[in-house]
């Protein structure tokens, strides 16, 4: 069973910035694709970011400019740095994560809010 833990959530004005942390209790190289979701209130679950074990990084039109996903390998960490924040990015960002044999895996989201 994979656990994967998010961190960095919290309130942030618009125009501002904010990182957000998730850290998977295996081997990053054992996952297909890593990402991060986000669920706004009375909205579906939406792809924000994600990045296959090898290739590019894909983002959602939304957020693409302004977000960046990178990961740490030697920390099994995936990172969402988050600049120029609207209030419309407020929502429940969720950590995702598909092994190779084709398991996927969430984490228990983590609140961002953005307003002035």
């Amino acid at each position: 069973q994979v656990q994967l833990v998010e961190s960095g959530g919290g309130w942030v004005q618009p125009g501002g910035s904010l990182t957000l942390s998730c850290t998977a209790s295996r081997n990053m190289f054992s996952f297909n694709y890593l990402g991060w979701y986000r669920q706004a209130p009375g909205q579906q679950r939406e792809m924000v970011a994600r990045r296959a074990r090898f290739g590019s990084p894909y983002y959602s039109d939304s957020v693409k400019g302004r977000f960046t996903i990178s990961r740490d390998n030697a920390k099994n960490t995936i990172n969402l740095q988050m600049n120029s924040v609207k209030p419309e990015d407020t929502a429940v960002y969720y950590c995702y994560a598909e092994d190779t044999s084709g398991g996927d895996y969430w984490g228990q989201g983590t609140l961002v809010t953005v307003s002035s």
